[in-house]
């Protein structure tokens, strides 16, 4: 790792993570280049960010679970090539259920240069301190469909107050929200605004 990068939950206590492009749970069916570790690495700016997202979630009886941070330009190359492979099919229900895997780049789900390659994007969300159970959103991680926009019509209530709650939190502690995908949050300040790393997760 380059200097300004490191292990999120080595500077963020308390802080869960399942790190799916390292797993085979994720829209690839199988993990993903440039993830050789389940970790969430990220810019120490991401970080400080984080523990104030961390703070505001407990306040209001919330853990933060994370998904994604940095990603490597492999990874992201990885998917580009994914996209144009032939259907089979074994993903395609959970994660892109009415959209072709060809349409993944023009509906703004998979894009050839991405914020989490900056190192100060994050997919998350919500568990209940209390429980460990993770918060209803209307839709899992890597659901590309328009329930997973922000103001989706099709979610409950309670699954679109629980997706105000994650909003409020990370907008007050420094992120962007990406409009279609209610789990993705970019940091307003980056450090590498324009640089795209590409070292792999170990």
């Amino acid at each position: 790792m380059t200097g300004d990068f490191v292990i999120v939950d080595d500077l963020v206590p308390g802080i869960r993570w399942d790190a799916k492009y390292a797993t085979w749970d994720n829209f690839t069916g199988k993990p993903v280049d440039g993830y050789l570790a389940n970790r969430i690495v990220g810019t120490r700016a991401l970080c400080k960010a984080l523990e104030r997202a961390r703070e505001c979630a407990e306040s209001l009886g919330f853990g933060l679970l994370l998904w994604d941070g940095y990603r490597p330009q492999r990874a992201v190359d990885c998917f580009l090539r994914w996209s144009k492979e032939p259907e089979d099919g074994r993903t395609k229900l959970r994660h892109y259920p009415n959209i072709d895997r060809s349409e993944m780049v023009e509906k703004g789900y998979v894009a050839a240069r991405s914020g989490h390659s900056r190192g100060s994007a994050v997919d998350l969300t919500l568990y209940h301190l209390a429980t460990r159970e993770l918060v209803p959103m209307g839709g899992n991680h890597d659901l590309m469909d328009s329930i997973s926009h922000h103001g989706a019509i099709d979610v409950t209530p309670v699954e679109a107050r629980n997706r105000q709650y994650l909003c409020s939190i990370m907008e007050a502690s420094g992120f962007n929200r990406y409009d279609c995908e209610w789990w993705h949050y970019t940091l307003k300040d980056e450090p590498h605004p324009d640089t795209y790393f590409d070292f792999p997760i170990t």
